[in-house]
């Protein structure tokens, strides 16, 4: 029983955990009311929209990010991603601490493969998962099956996943009515204009994040941004409180416009999610 109980969280960690590639991103956007000095605000917003243009017409970025998410779990994610027609990218995750670091180390691994389609992702859990899934190494996760996940928790997963691009954290700042240029910095070699703002839940327009961002218990977050010369993203840091604790990402975004690849691992040797939880819980 216990065998099966571990499987099986690990069949759902490899899915939820895979969020903190794409924590708290949005896919609306409102200019929010000026505050202080107007004049400089409407500057703000007018850099940042010309940040997202350029960030989403890039198509594609090199990303390497962190991300912490209170005792549950630190991760690391490198790899490219592509946004040009829906969503592909190759990703490995390394999960370096919290309690769900400790599941996957039992499960056999503490990295994986991730490889991002646009009507489903695919992770690869290792050799020691598959002998206790017949052998297969893939599991397929349908972003309508995550919006499912383990009995509502994991609404708007799917739709998360699907909203990894750069120019959404952008997006997300322009909903902060505080937003305000910091100042000029070095990022990585490259001079970069820092942006800071507060997003309060509440204030979100777009109604699937807002929900998102209630029911994990994030009542307001900072988002900060960094912009290069050409207007592309190349960092970018956001903080929030959750119910699980301080949730903290990072993320470095370089050589835009990068081939992206991403194939189907085999099918012989993919097993699909909603299948293998039935399986792991008896369930025909």
């Amino acid at each position: 029983m216990q065998g099966t109980t571990v499987r099986r969280v690990g069949l759902v960690l490899a899915a939820t955990t895979l969020t903190g590639v794409t924590a708290c991103t949005s896919q609306d956007s409102s200019d929010g009311p000026g505050r202080g000095d107007r004049a400089a605000h409407g500057r703000a917003l007018a850099a940042l929209r010309s940040a997202e243009r350029a960030t989403e017409s890039a198509r594609s970025a090199r990303v390497e990010s962190t991300t912490t998410m209170g005792s549950l779990m630190s991760m690391t994610a490198d790899g490219t991603l592509g946004w040009s027609d829906g969503i592909t990218g190759t990703f490995t995750i390394r999960y370096t601490g919290g309690t769900v670091a400790d599941t996957m180390r039992r499960l056999g691994t503490t990295s994986m493969e991730a490889r991002y389609l646009p009507e489903a992702y695919y992770a690869r859990l290792g050799e020691k998962f598959a002998e206790r899934t017949g052998g297969r190494r893939w599991i397929r996760y349908a972003y309508e099956d995550l919006d499912a996940l383990a009995g509502g928790s994991g609404a708007h997963l799917g739709d998360q996943m699907r909203s990894t691009t750069p120019n959404q954290s952008v997006k997300l700042l322009l909903s902060s009515g505080d937003v305000r240029k910091v100042g000029e910095e070095t990022v990585r070699g490259r001079s970069a204009t820092h942006w800071s703002g507060t997003v309060a839940a509440a204030d979100v327009t777009d109604t699937a994040l807002r929900k998102q961002l209630t029911e994990a218990g994030v009542t307001t977050e900072t988002v900060d941004i960094w912009v290069d010369r050409r207007n592309l993203l190349v960092k970018k840091v956001e903080k929030a409180r959750t119910t699980t604790g301080p949730l903290t990402q990072t993320a470095h975004y370089a050589d835009y416009g990068v081939p992206v690849r991403a194939e189907r691992p085999p099918a012989s040797d993919t097993g699909d999610f909603q299948d293998l939880v039935r399986e792991q819980s008896g369930t025909p």
